[in-house]
């Protein structure tokens, strides 16, 4: 069902049961000047957890002061930003890109981080006619469904994830050596709570390499239960990601946005389209500790 705001007639859309929004009726760069207009947007992106507009017609200072609004920007460390505009990261995907695969993973942003982005707002420059959508992934709704016995297992469950093993293994050892010592693996729960709704998500992604706490009298009978047993539960709640009831696909058009959270969601940039190309523009807020 379409839901409206007398105030500001907002209408937004939803594209699945769970997840996801397209809003009408509304000019970001407006709302990046506007108190009531933000305010309203946040709410509908705490409910919906990815949002998405199309036609908006945004300056590069207009996308990087409504992403402000939700907190201070970030620089990526591999990726860099906008040297006019920090904390705008330009992702363009042409024929002289490097072979890197690095956006067609299910991930949550830079869980690598001591304190993960709280989200982003990604504007589309240039698109394919045909193929380079995203996925998203709601991972409070993977969490919910989850077996039980399962739910219980992994309530305490801490996990490291590493930027070293992703961004940094085609680099030189020295120079990944060196980006570790910059962001050194952090621990999160593998079941975050989110700071502001209070739902339960399953936190582990592709930049996920193992548990921290699982080595345990309660889990751990035999090595074999250790290692292997492990990993197998790791990848079992790693790929849940996978799973279409749990995500929404949206088609890219020049000018469309799309803001998320990233404390609730994974998101899969779909590599489908060489040697078309696709430019894209994001700004990624910074984030709390997890908890």
């Amino acid at each position: 069902m379409t839901q409206t705001s007398a105030r500001t007639r907002i209408h937004a859309e939803p594209l699945t049961c769970t997840l996801g929004a397209e809003l009408h009726g509304v000019q970001l760069g407006e709302a990046s000047r506007d108190d009531a207009l933000f305010a309203e947007i946040k709410q509908l992106l705490l409910r919906h957890k990815v949002l998405f507009l199309r036609d908006q017609n945004l300056t590069r200072a207009e996308h990087v002061a409504f992403a402000s609004r939700l907190g201070p920007l970030e620089d990526h460390p591999v990726l860099g930003s906008d040297p006019d505009h920090p904390g705008l990261v330009r992702i363009y995907k042409d024929l002289d890109s490097k072979p890197e695969h690095y956006e067609n993973a299910l991930h949550c942003d830079a869980t690598w981080r001591e304190c993960p982005p709280m989200g982003a707002v990604l504007r589309c420059i240039e698109t394919p006619e045909v193929g380079g959508d995203t996925i998203w992934v709601d991972m409070a709704e993977a969490y919910r469904r989850l077996p039980e016995h399962i739910r219980i297992q992994i309530a305490d469950l801490r996990a490291r994830h590493s930027i070293e093993a992703s961004f940094g293994a085609v680099m030189p050892v020295e120079q990944r050596h060196q980006l570790k010592e910059r962001y050194p693996d952090p621990e999160h729960p593998v079941v975050r709570t989110h700071p502001e709704t209070g739902e339960k998500i399953l936190f582990v992604n592709a930049f996920t390499t193992h548990f921290v706490n699982h080595h345990t009298p309660q889990n751990v009978r035999f090595g074999q239960d250790h290692a292997p047993g492990a990993n197998l539960l790791l990848n079992y709640l790693i790929s849940q990601a996978a799973i279409p009831e749990y995500q929404v696909r949206w088609r890219w058009t020049p000018n469309s946005v799309a803001i998320w959270d990233n404390r609730s969601t994974q998101h899969y940039a779909v590599q489908d389209y060489w040697p078309a190309v696709r430019k894209m523009e994001r700004a990624g807020i910074a984030g709390d500790r997890t908890s």
